[in-house]
């Protein structure tokens, strides 16, 4: 399941941390497993605490903590709007909803062709730029009203149908 390659990224986020203390790398190790497989399988959090030292239940722990770990396999895109109160007072709710409305799919749910995901999330960390929303856990996209909801669909579908 995990390669070299990876195994080779995870010794680089080790060894910033002293060698006692290998295991504050687990966070990296997930995100690099997520990176290179797109979900974080019970499987690779096996490996991930085989290969820091620690028991598989601590990684499951961090895991499941976080929502930007994928616990299942997501569409190439996925969605993450932000459901806290200061993206609700300005239009957070309904952005969410033209989003699944738009993708034909339900909250948590992922579109037929695989593109997309949909997900609900807690603050982004953006409040003055609400509504906002998250893709694939990098890009940032604010004030996010309906015709910058659609901009962006239709610029995703694009760049895929492109690649």
């Amino acid at each position: 399941m995990i390669t070299e390659a990876t195994r080779a990224r995870f010794a680089a986020e080790v060894a910033k941390f002293p060698p006692e203390q290998k295991q504050s790398a687990v966070m990296a190790c997930l995100s690099i497993v997520q990176q290179e497989q797109g979900w974080v399988s019970p499987g690779s959090e096996k490996e991930v605490a085989d290969y820091l030292g620690m028991p598989v239940m601590a990684v499951h722990e961090v895991t499941t903590f976080y929502n930007m770990y994928n616990q299942a396999p997501v569409g190439k895109f996925k969605v993450n709007v932000c459901t806290n109160l200061p993206c609700q007072l300005r239009g957070g709710a309904q952005t969410l909803e033209r989003l699944c409305s738009t993708l034909n799919v339900r909250v948590g749910e992922t579109t037929a062709d695989g593109l997309f995901t949909v997900q609900p999330s807690e603050c982004l960390g953006a409040c003055a730029d609400a509504p906002v929303l998250l893709v694939n856990d990098r890009a940032m996209c604010s004030f996010m009203g309906a015709e910058r909801l659609d901009r962006l669909i239709d610029g995703l579908r694009n760049s895929e149908s492109q690649a």
